[in-house]
């Protein structure tokens, strides 16, 4: 009878626990970055893409990363302007280099970008916490 008082008593216990847990992973609704709160939105064909073309937004979107890391690295200074240019090169080197790419081209240089991202993200963290704008 004592076991099966405290199983159940774990199980209240377990349950209890994971609800809380479940309660805190809400995602907000706000959007509002930490950051630079004026960042230049996605292009509307970005916003609104096909489900089965999502592949090219996320390039633009390793393309902008990789080019807004370069540019801190470059300037040695993380303002918002430096950090979250317009969507206006990415766009254009997406089109220029990757419009009529296939989509394992596509994966490819997506992946590419994030590498280069995350490289130069080492040297354009610093520059930016030091600014206040990480």
């Amino acid at each position: 009878m004592k076991g099966a008082l405290a199983y159940a008593v774990l199980f209240v216990f377990c349950f209890a626990k994971g609800s809380i847990a479940e309660r805190n992973l809400i995602p907000s609704l706000n959007n509002q970055p930490d950051v630079c709160p004026e960042q230049p939105p996605e292009p509307e064909w970005m916003q609104n893409i096909e489900t089965r073309e999502s592949y090219k937004r996320l390039l633009v979107q390793q393309i902008y990363r990789a080019d807004s890391m370069q540019r801190i690295v470059d300037a040695q200074n993380c303002e918002c302007d430096v950090r979250y240019p317009s969507w206006t090169s990415a766009e254009s080197t997406f089109v220029k280099n990757y419009g009529a790419a296939d989509y394992w081209d596509i994966v490819e240089a997506t992946s590419a970008y994030g590498r280069q991202a995350n490289e130069l993200r080492k040297e354009a963290m610093p520059i930016c916490e030091a600014a206040g704008n990480w």
